[in-house]
Formats: structure tokens, C-alpha cells, sequence
């Protein structure tokens, strides 16, 4: 069979400020767009953009919808919702031309934009800048408290307060209270109708939760199977919040639609089930619906059905918090690694970032302090791996990239903290500091010991490299293919800048201004590079700057063991009620 997707939705980025109060879900659909193709009708796609320290950065995008004026978007945005900000959001519409430039504020494929906010209504309205200039429309926008209002519809607007013609975005949000199973669903149907004149129908699902107020939600819409009666679509993941808000008896409505490249899908057929019943499919059982098209029913005297849909599995997973893996067992190892390049100074310097100083700790011995405390919590032996890189190190003071500052190859680990700091004082007097700043070595040294980890298919241990630096990387184009490599394993990376470089290039290796790629384009499969600058932390408690660099490691454990399916070692207990797969 051959397969054709319904629109492509790139990789989010991600960012982790403060403490979440909740995640909300965002459903975008649009109606009345401008039509910017002459031949077909404007494929459009949604870009979510917050507002982060002034600038608009990309959070996520929809999948392209083809030729369609009013787009229902599959894509559910989740963003996280802090009480104590105004979160500022702004949604743009785009014209895709089918490469990957959708959102390259070219004029021509701007179909409007809208602002708003997540959480608090504020009376001062927002500026909206286009993507090709900054002007504000008149009348401007209100910003709107989305997750009070639960629906908001507004009209889009062009440059210069232009009102996109008729153009309205409708956003609805879900509050998500605590954290989610999700279900994994494998359809297929047998003998739908044929709506095609020449071949055979381009089958592809669609489910709809009913809502307590009767209205219909997309939840998820599958790939479309080209050319084929009796299509089997790939098997997907859904939360059990975005399909049946956890009540198991919610009804869902299920659409057959045979796809059409204009847009005007034709349908072929639905049915009405529930979470409840859709259960009866786990294990070796099947379930499978009558697939009707209700003009059919009350013309055709011997009408049975326009084909059948059956459920062929069903697998409800849990959702584990990172403090499960914890109690699970899970160790979390603590690899240090410190720049020892000539550009730090001469360490007999004063002003030297290594100058040991008796009555006060340099920058490294004070970011390495502040975030070692907290990892060696989560950590047995309380033995930390050592390293340094680009210095000249004994005997034959050859430039090294990735030594142990113990000088002890076959074993780099020092005990406690203390025995870090033990080690890094020692070693100062026996090296010469060197160059260049490269640290692909030392993050693909990690790595192997990560992947040697991820083989026992256990979660049993997860390495954090904590990268201490005074410069912008030299060897970049090898590190941002290590961080990829990297980001397949049980790691994450912690990059804090020590001095008052320009760390502006360090940025591209931080997920959180868009989605870091290797050279060749392939991006990373999870954001685990967090980049601080210490100066930005050296007048605050050592505790400030471990909340800070450690906030988003939790969130990347967990992604990780979710991504490969490894339960905690030692799982809790279930719950009686526990049926939907809800986490504690």
C-alpha cells in the first residue's frame, strides 16, 4: 500500500521557565482565508510563536492542510501555563508551497496573524508585527484570557492593522489537570465504498470527541492510504485527556473520508463509539463498527453498511513522573567537564577565571559546586566522572580533548564533590593550558557510555554532562552532531558559560530558540542542551543557578524513558480506579 500524509508537522522546541502551574491544549481552526494560490485554493498551516525577553520565538507548528479556506487543524498545541506570567502568543497563518520555508515571512504566504495571551486579560493592547513589518493594526486586538474563555474566535489581520478579509482564527483551550496516559490505536477498514470514478477511494480517518456541550472536537486524523478499499492506517498515540477527557463513557464520533487534492473530501461513512467500548480491543480481541452513511440508510432499502472499521489493537500507557523513575532506582550519573584553554589565563594570574583563590572559589569551582550538590542527591556512590579538555596534559603534553583530571585513565571518578574539587586544584599546576574549545570528544565520550547504558533496556541509570567553558566552541559543526547522536541516549547536556565572552553563538546549541540540527539537517530527537551564562547568576544564591540549569532535566528523563517505553524498574502500585492508565 502507499501512503500519503495530510501535512507535515516539524519537530516543537521547547522552553522550561518557572514552576508549571498546568498544561493547556490549544485546537486552531480558521475560516474564510484569504486564497493566495490562483489555480487551487491556499494550503494553510499554523505557526504558534511566544513571546520570550521581548522576541517572538517559534513554539510549534500545525500540519499543511491542502486547499482549504476553512482548515480544522489536527495538531494540538500544548503549552505550559504559569499563574504568575503574562504569556503572550501570537498564531500565524501561512500559504504552504510544499517546501520547507513555511513561516520565512515571505508577504506572499502571510494569510494573518492574531495575539493573545495564555492566562490573564490585560487592558493595554498588543502591538502586532507582521512578519514582514512591525505595524499596528486598527481596530488591535484585545488580548484575550484563553483559558478562562475556553473559545476564542477573532478575526486575522495583515500588516499595517489590514483585516485579512474574512478571515476568523477560532482557538480552544483544555486545562490538563496533572499528567496523562496515553492510548495507542491501530485502525483498518474492509470494503468502504468506492468514490472514485477512475480508481479506487483514498481512505482516511478522522475522530472526534463530543463534547457536554455537543460540540465536536478533532482529536486525531489519520494518513491517507492511496487507491485501496480496505486501507490499514498507521498505528498513532493519543492522550486519554485529548480523546475521551478520562471519562471512558464520553461519546466519539468516527469519520471515513475518501481524500480529495482540492480539498472537497467526499464522505463515505461514520460511526459513534465510546473509550468503553473501544477497551474491548486489547490483547488478541478486535473490535470493529459498522461504517454508515446515514443518506445511504434511508434511501437504499438494502443498505447494510458503506464498509466496516475494526480496531485491530489497543495499548493503554501510563505516564511516568520523573520522581517514579527515581524510586524506581534510577541512578542519575554526573560527568563534569572543564575548559582548560589558554584563553581562561595564566591560573597563577589573579585574574585568571582559574586562579585559586584561598579565601574565595573561582567561577568553575562555584557552578560546579552549585549543580554538583543537587546531582549527587540522585547518585549512590556519590562518585562523579572528571574530565578536561584542551589542555596540554603530562607526560608528553600533547593537546587532549577529553583527560582525566585524576590523570587516572582507567578510572576518572572522584569521590563526592569534594573530590572533585580536589582533583581540579591539584591538577592545575601539572598542565599548560591550551586550545582550542573543542567538546564533541568529551560529549561523545559520555555517549558511548550512555549507549553501552541504553542496551540493558533498563531505566537504570541517566548521564547529565555538565560543560563548564569560558568561550564559544570552536569545533561546532562536530558538536552539533554529537548533541544529535546524544540525543538518542540516556543524556543530557549542561553548557555554563564562566567569564564575560560573547556566549551569543553558544544559544544555537540550546533548544529553546528553535530546533538544533546536525550539519546534514537531521534534528535532534529531544531538546537536552541547557546553556547558562554564570555572570547572569553571580550575584545570586549557588541555589539559583542549579534551579536554573537543572529545571528542564526532569522533563528530559522523562521524555527519554517515555520515547524508548522503559518503565520505572520498580513501578508503583496501580490504583483500583486506575483503569484509564492515569498516572499518581
Amino acid at each position: 500500500r502507499t501512503t500519503a500524509a495530510m501535512g507535515d508537522a516539524p519537530e516543537p522546541s521547547s522552553q522550561a521557565p518557572l514552576a508549571v502551574l498546568s498544561k493547556v491544549e490549544l485546537r486552531v481552526s480558521c475560516k474564510h482565508l484569504l486564497d493566495r494560490d490562483t489555480l487551487n485554493k491556499s494550503d494553510p498551516c499554523v505557526l504558534l510563536l511566544m513571546q520570550s525577553q521581548g522576541q517572538w520565538m517559534e513554539v510549534d507548528r500545525s500540519e499543511v492542510i491542502k486547499s482549504n479556506l476553512n482548515p480544522v487543524f489536527a495538531k494540538i498545541f500544548t503549552v505550559d501555563y504559569y499563574f504568575e506570567e503574562v504569556q503572550k502568543l501570537r498564531f500565524e497563518v501561512y500559504d504552504s508551497h510544499g517546501h520547507t520555508g513555511v513561516g520565512t515571512h515571505d508577504d506572499d504566504d502571510f494569510l494573518g496573524g492574531m495575539e493573545c495571551t495564555v492566562g490573564q486579560v490585560s487592558s493595554h493592547p498588543l502591538p502586532f508585527e507582521t512578519p514582514a513589518a512591525a505595524a499596528l493594526p486598527s481596530p488591535t486586538p484585545r488580548l484575550l484570557q484563553i483559558v478562562a474563555q475556553k473559545r476564542v474566535t477573532k478575526p486575522l489581520f495583515l500588516k499595517y492593522g489590514k483585516f485579512a478579509g474574512k478571515s476568523t482564527i477560532t482557538v480552544i483551550s483544555e486545562e490538563i489537570s496533572g499528567n496523562n496516559g496515553y492510548v495507542e490505536l491501530a485502525f483498518r477498514a474492509k470494503k468502504l465504498d468506492d468514490k472514485d470514478l477512475f480508481s479506487k477511494s483514498d481512505p482516511f480517518l478522522e475522530i472526534y470527541r463530543i463534547d457536554d456541550d455537543r460540540s465536536e472536537q478533532l482529536v486525531y486524523r489519520t494518513e491517507v492510504v492511496k487507491n485501496n478499499l480496505s486501507p490499514i492506517w498507521e498505528p498513532f498515540k493519543v492522550s486519554l485527556n485529548s480523546l475521551c477527557s478520562c471519562e471512558e463513557k464520553r461519546k466519539l464520533r468516527c469519520v471515513v473520508w475518501d481524500y480529495d487534492s482540492r480539498g472537497k473530501h467526499d464522505f463515505i461513512g461514520e460511526f459513534f463509539t465510546t473509550f468503553e467500548e473501544m477497551q474491548k480491543a486489547m490483547g488478541e480481541n478486535k473490535v470493529q463498527w459498522d461504517c454508515m452513511n446515514p443518506k445511504y440508510k434511508i434511501k437504499k432499502r438494502n443498505y447494510k453498511n458503506s464498509g466496516v472499521v475494526v480496531l485491530l489493537d489497543l495499548k493503554i500507557h501510563r505516564v511516568y513522573s520523573f520522581l517514579d523513575y527515581i524510586m524506581g532506582g534510577c541512578q542519575i550519573h554526573f560527568t563534569v567537564a572543564i575548559d582548560f584553554t589558554a584563553s581562561n589565563g595564566d591560573p597563577r594570574n589573579s585574574c585568571s577565571l582559574h586562579y585559586i583563590n584561598p579565601y574565595q572559589p573561582n567561577e568553575y569551582l562555584k557552578a560546579l559546586v552549585a549543580v554538583g550538590e543537587i546531582c549527587q542527591d540522585y547518585d549512590s556512590d556519590k562518585k562523579f566522572s572528571a574530565l578536561g579538555f584542551g589542555a596540554r596534559i603530562p607526560p608528553k603534553y600533547e593537546v587532549s580533548h577529553d583527560f582525566a583530571i585524576n590523570f587516572n585513565p582507567d578510572n576518572d571518578e572522584c569521590e563526592g564533590i569534594q573530590g572533585v574539587v580536589e582533583s581540579y586544584q591539584s591538577c592545575l599546576p601539572k598542565i599548560q593550558l591550551y586550545g582550542p574549545t573543542n567538546v564533541a570528544p568529551i560529549i561523545s565520550k559520555v555517549a558511548r557510555v550512555a549507549a553501552d547504558e541504553e542496551r540493558t533496556k533498563e531505566a537504570s541509570q541517566y548521564f547529565i554532562l555538565l560543560i563548564l567553558t569560558d568561550g564559544v566552541v570552536t569545533d561546532m559543526a562536530d558538536t552539533r552532531e554529537a548533541i544529535v547522536r546524544a540525543s538518542y541516549l540516556p543524556m543530557s547536556i549542561i553548557i555554563v558559560g564562566v567569564g564575560n565572552a560573547d556566549f551569543t553563538d553558544m544559544q544555537i546549541l540550546d533548544g529553546d530558540d528553535g530546533v538544533l540540527r546536525s550539519p546534514k539537517g537531521e534534528p535532534v530527537l529531544r531538546d537536552i542542551v541547557q546553556f547558562v551564562p554564570f555572570r547572569e547568576f553571580k550575584n545570586a544564591s549557588p541555589t539559583a543557578l542549579a534551579k536554573c540549569v537543572l529545571a528542564e532535566v526532569p522533563k528530559q528523563v522523562v521524555e527519554y524513558y517515555s520515547y524508548k517505553a522503559f518503565p520505572p524498574r520498580c513501578p508503583q502500585p496501580e490504583t483500583p480506579d486506575s483503569n484509564l492508565g492515569s498516572p499518581q
